[in-house]
């Protein structure tokens, strides 16, 4: 049996792989830039995504009006971490949550195909307290990955979704320390 709320994502030892979806007007001068600059909101909570096939769901696979560029945002696990030991879950007390530094909610996972899965993914809002932090601190690299996403688009929507699998990103079980997985509902 799968267990229902667990972290997969793009990682190594010392960095994560989280996903975001922006306008061009957003990405092109964060990606000149290799780090998020104006006209990135600095004034509003920015969710990251661990979860590939989530953000594809959300955006449409980069269609959607002002989420039509897909960035692969390397981060810090030490900045990961942080963020997730300032987290509340949305379900909690509205108080709480209004008062959190970082939002938490789970979503369900997607297939290749856009099916809601039997599991869920993770989606971290990072507040405006912190956004200059997650922006300037734990931000170590940019990639645009729409090319790819456009080329798995199409071979799915062809129905070559063998060859398009294979050109997902690699995702698997993240760690997190224990009394961050007991509070935000991570699985063991």
């Amino acid at each position: 049996m799968t267990a229902q709320h667990r972290i997969r994502a793009d990682y190594d030892a010392r960095t994560i792989v989280v996903y975001q979806a922006y306008s061009p007007a957003v990405a092109g001068p964060a990606l000149r830039a290799n780090r998020f600059v104006p006209p990135f909101s600095f004034n509003r909570m920015t969710w990251i995504k661990p979860s590939f096939l989530w953000l594809m769901h959300r955006s449409n696979w980069a269609q959607k009006p002002g989420q039509e560029r897909i960035l692969a945002v390397r981060i810090t696990r030490a900045g990961w971490e942080e963020a997730l030991s300032q987290a509340v879950l949305t379900t909690a007390d509205p108080s709480a949550v209004a008062r959190a530094p970082v939002h938490v909610q789970w979503d369900p996972e997607r297939s290749l195909r856009g099916a809601a899965l039997n599991h869920y993914s993770i989606q971290v809002g990072v507040g405006r307290g912190l956004i200059r932090t997650f922006a300037e601190e734990w931000v170590v690299g940019l990639s645009d990955i729409t090319p790819e996403v456009r080329r798995i688009a199409a071979l799915r929507q062809g129905g070559r979704s063998a060859q398009a699998q294979r050109l997902l990103p690699p995702e698997r079980i993240c760690p997190v320390p224990p009394a961050v997985a007991e509070r935000l509902g991570i699985d063991a």
